[in-house]
């Protein structure tokens, strides 16, 4: 039985992470994508997006296989910036960018896995199960290619995402949902030197509402956050208008619904004690999951580490991936560990041996 042939990984993950991507430009790695897949053999289907969302697609793909049982298989194709010119190092079994751009391992390393391990089951001829892909685009800033991924062309009841950071054998089976609030505070301009007093600041109105916030880490399963302000022209106007914008998640709806409206009547109380007014917009993002631990997926997927000697654990995370728009959309979804650390950042990393471990976790479980 043939390894992972990590040199085959390696270069692959670097071919890719070298293809800028940032999102809302990916045609060319989707294109690269589409290609590489048919030539192992998959039925690629380019599935169109919003033309304002991005210049490439969603790929679906499908190997047909001879065991029992169908599974998704899913990553973004996208990054955060700055992810243009990525230089990749190797250092001491890790790789890392140049320190100027973010890796890309996020999550460039789940497509490279799944290929290579489709390579390793091909080449030893090993029976497997049929697997669908379903690699998005813009994922990054709204999970907005899964949300606008054509359900109807997938046939598995069950999907892994290869998106999440953390030890080799993690299972993200709980996530939260997450509520976006876009608020506009209107006060009244005055010349901040001659007649303060009749003006309405909306800065003041902003301050009072924030100040009487619950922000943050609200407890185990929630946290609210504002994250964008933007307002006034110059030092000598009273402040006539701000603009927010916020967010909410929590794990569990009846807390994410209390938390969205304490922050709602934080500053409707807060723009009536002014004078001002206020306009927010609240929508949401994408709802929360939770697989039970002894859900089908979740225990072929311990198996499946078992047997490579690795101990699987279940636990809860507090970012968003496409696995809550599958889930959303009836498909159930846990989200895996490649390994990838520091994600977002221009120190972020991920360990060859890692990438490897992923990788034979899917030729195993793909065979199982």
């Amino acid at each position: 039985m043939t390894g992972i042939n990590q040199q085959r990984l390696v270069d692959h993950f670097i071919e890719l992470v070298k293809i800028d991507s940032e999102s809302g430009n990916e045609k060319a790695i989707a294109e690269t994508l589409a290609e590489q897949l048919g030539q192992l053999g998959f039925q690629v289907q380019r599935l169109p997006v919003d033309d304002m969302l991005s210049n490439g697609f969603n790929l679906y793909a499908r190997l047909p296989g001879t065991l029992p049982g169908s599974i998704l298989l899913s990553c973004h194709m996208d990054t955060v910036s700055p992810g243009n010119g990525i230089s990749p190092m190797i250092e001491d079994g890790i790789i890392r960018s140049d320190g100027s751009t973010i890796l890309g391992g996020d999550d460039k390393s789940g497509i490279a896995a799944i290929m290579e391990a489709i390579r390793v089951l091909q080449h030893d001829n090993r029976p497997h199960q049929t697997v669908e892909l379903a690699f998005t685009v813009y994922e990054e800033g709204g999970l907005h290619g899964s949300k606008q991924f054509d359900m109807s062309v997938i046939e598995s009841q069950r999907a892994i995402v290869l998106d999440s950071g953390g030890d080799i054998g993690t299972i993200i089976t709980t996530a939260p949902g997450q509520q976006n609030l876009k608020i506009t505070l209107e006060g009244k301009p005055a010349h901040a030197g001659l007649a303060p007093e009749q003006g309405i600041n909306a800065l003041t109105v902003a301050a009072e509402a924030i100040n009487n916030l619950s922000l943050s880490r609200i407890d185990d399963e929630t946290t609210a956050n504002i994250g964008i302000v933007r307002g006034g022209n110059a030092t000598n106007i009273v402040m006539p208008s701000l603009y927010l914008e916020a967010e909410a998640r929590s794990l569990d709806d009846h807390k994410l619904a209390a938390q969205v409206q304490h922050m709602v009547t934080g500053f409707e109380q807060a723009a009536a004690n002014h004078g001002a007014s206020v306009s927010i917009d609240s929508q949401r993002a994408y709802n929360a999951y939770r697989i039970e631990d002894d859900h089908p997926l979740v225990t072929q997927i311990h198996t499946a580490f078992t047997s490579m000697g690795i101990e699987a654990k279940t636990r809860a995370t507090g970012g968003g991936s496409d696995a809550n728009i599958f889930n959303e959309k009836g498909l159930t979804t846990v989200n895996l560990s490649t390994g990838m650390a520091k994600v977002h950042t221009t120190e972020e990393q991920i360990a060859i041996s890692d990438m490897v471990a992923i990788s034979q976790f899917l030729t195993h479980f793909l065979a199982s």
